[in-house]
Formats: C-alpha cells, structure tokens, sequence
C-alpha cells in the first residue's frame, strides 16, 4: 500500500514539475521598449552603452536590450529591426523563451507630455513614505515634476 502511494506520488510530483517547465514556454503577447543592438551584445554590455552594441557590423543579427529589466531579446524576423540600429523602440509582437516574433517596430519620438500639457491625476508615496498628489506637489507658480529612476540597482 505503501509503495503504491510513494509511486502515486512519485509520477504526479514529476507530471506537476514537466508542467510547470513547460510554462516558461509560453507564447505572451504584447509590447516591449528599448534599444536595438547587436546580437552578440551582453547585458552587461548593453547597459553600460558599449560601441560594441550599436556599431554597424552589416549582416550582424539584431537584439532588443531592456534596460529596465537588463534583457535582451532576439527578434524574428530581423527584416524590421534592420534601420534600427541604436534607436529606442518599441517593439510589438509575441514573446517566446526570450525571442520576441515581431510584428511591428516603431521609433519612440515622444517619451513623456508634452510642453504645456498637463499632468494626468496620480497619487504616489514619496521617499518619506508620505502619500502625493498634485494638488499636494502644487506651488505658488505650479507644478514642475521631474520623475527618475537609477538603474544602477
């Protein structure tokens, strides 16, 4: 009875895990940013703006670096990433094992609002842990928000 238990046991620990495997396998679809560079870049590499990454090598495969999560993905077909070379993109399509197939790149022109145009409501804690708002952030002659992030984590 015993042994028939830890057997039961045994295959459905092993059938739970392959399943469990098989989900970083996962097609996701969606839209990912960041700057097109040479496939044989590292992250490392990439993040710290290296000539290597973003020099023309002609036939050289293309990559995506994510410089917010220090990824790099291979694009398929490469066709639309030729051009790119260096520019800040966002690229859409699916996402598989770190290979995104793409269906569209397009340049980021705009990051941010625009001169005059006004700030969408928001709340968020400060460094103090006290809650912000605009309404809390406004001066005598308005509001100027600068948002920053370091990436040296």
């Amino acid at each position: 009875m015993k042994k028939h238990w830890l057997m039961g046991t045994l295959s459905s620990f092993l059938l739970l895990s392959q399943a469990l495997m098989g989900q970083k396998d996962l097609a996701v679809s969606g839209s990912w940013s960041g700057v097109i560079v040479n496939g044989d870049c590292t992250a490392d590499e990439a993040f710290q703006e290296s000539v290597k990454c973003t020099e023309n090598r002609g036939s050289a495969k293309l990559s995506l670096f994510d410089d917010s999560l220090r990824v790099i993905y291979t694009l398929e077909p490469q066709d639309q990433a030729v051009g790119h070379l260096g520019e800040v993109v966002t690229v859409e399509g699916t996402l598989q094992n770190h290979a995104i197939q793409v269906s569209s790149i397009k340049r980021m022109t705009e990051i941010g609002l625009g001169v005059g145009q006004k700030a969408p409501a928001f709340s968020a804690r400060d460094q103090f842990g006290h809650e912000q708002n605009l309404a809390t952030l406004k001066g005598p002659k308005g509001t100027v928000l600068l948002f920053f992030r370091s990436a040296d984590w």
